[in-house]
């Protein structure tokens, strides 16, 4: 997947993409499944769990893009259209994508949580600056 180019769609808006992954998931997976939910739209920051950072950071780097990160109790804070009580079992949270995704933009959340590939995936709209 070519580095984000936000001339290719003129009108959309970049969005900060929120991920949840299972440890070990490869770069290679993340960016497949990023191509099948978003297609061309234009990406200006993947987010995720701080837990997962580390390994998100290929995926980004790829795409031209940074990574924010949040804890789970800072992610546990948000309200979220799909939340999950598996996740929150498993990671003290009951979003991971939505949430993270909607803290790292200050935009609506465009594209609920869509699962490819046991990666879970959601959109909002409208960055923040890198600084906030």
């Amino acid at each position: 997947m070519p580095p984000s180019d936000n001339s290719a769609s003129p009108t959309a808006e970049p969005m900060c993409v929120g991920l949840g992954f299972r440890p070990g998931t490869s770069s290679e997976r993340i960016l497949d499944a990023l191509r099948e939910v978003l297609d061309d739209k234009p990406i200006a920051c993947l987010a995720t769990i701080d837990r997962r950072a580390g390994e998100l950071r290929a995926a980004a780097a790829g795409l031209g893009v940074s990574v924010r990160s949040f804890t789970a109790a800072e992610l546990a804070q948000v309200e979220v259209p799909n939340p999950s009580a598996r996740t929150g079992d498993a990671v003290g949270t009951a979003s991971v994508a939505e949430a993270a995704a909607l803290l790292a933009a200050d935009g609506p959340l465009v594209i609920p949580k869509q699962t490819v590939d046991g990666i879970v995936i959601a959109a909002a709209r409208t960055p923040k600056s890198a600084l906030t």
